[in-house]
């Protein structure tokens, strides 16, 4: 028979708490990691939700401002009210008439039949006072809109007004009498360049 000994079972058990102790605390670590990454993420997923929230109301805040220039300008200097008619298509183009000194800036004739809709091909990015076809915030209405750091809009929000035509019910769908109204569609911008919030509204001005 051979002999005990009780030193090497001491060691074999101590030998299995250490292992045991290092499994337990990678499994603290990696748990404590997933927590962190899951705050990361909640958080990351909340800046996102607010600036898009922030491009929103630059948006809708743009519409606004389009319904005001088609309306009645507050600022006499720079209002084109009168260009908007029920009855009246002079100014909207095809090209949207670009250019900042433009007095048609932004507006736009409706796209052919069977072609992508205008609002789909201009490039509201373009801020260059030579091509811009987008009329930026305040450019006729003299009304004015804070951009900047921190959690304001990175750039002014932009719109564009398409042409459209107006038949009541029941009215033919010719030339005679014919009336139009107006497709506002504004793009605004989030605290990021790269957040952008596109919004549309019908709009028409009474005779």
């Amino acid at each position: 028979m051979f002999a005990a000994h009780p030193g090497k079972s001491r060691r074999g058990q101590q030998g299995i708490s250490l292992v045991a102790s290092l499994l337990m605390l990678i499994a603290v670590l990696l748990l404590g990691l997933s927590a962190a990454q899951i705050a990361l993420q909640g958080e990351k997923a909340s800046r996102n939700d607010r600036d898009r929230q922030i491009a929103f109301q630059a948006a809708e805040a743009a519409l606004m401002d389009a319904e005001l220039d088609i309306e009645h300008s507050p600022d006499a200097a720079r209002s084109r009210s009168a260009i908007f008619s029920p009855r009246k298509t002079d100014g909207f183009t095809d090209g949207c008439g670009s250019g900042g000194t433009n007095t048609f800036l932004g507006l736009c004739s409706r796209a052919a039949e069977g072609l992508p809709a205008v609002w789909q091909t201009v490039d509201f990015l373009d801020a260059d006072p030579s091509s811009a076809r987008s009329v930026p915030y305040g450019k006729f209405t003299g009304q004015i809109f804070q951009t900047g750091e921190g959690s304001l809009p990175g750039k002014l929000p932009r719109y564009i007004i398409e042409l459209m035509v107006y038949n009541k019910p029941g009215e033919a769908a010719d030339l005679s009498g014919r009336s139009y109204f107006y497709r506002i569609t504004a793009l605004g911008f989030g605290m990021r360049d790269t957040t952008q919030v596109v919004l549309q509204t019908f709009y028409r001005k009474e005779d």
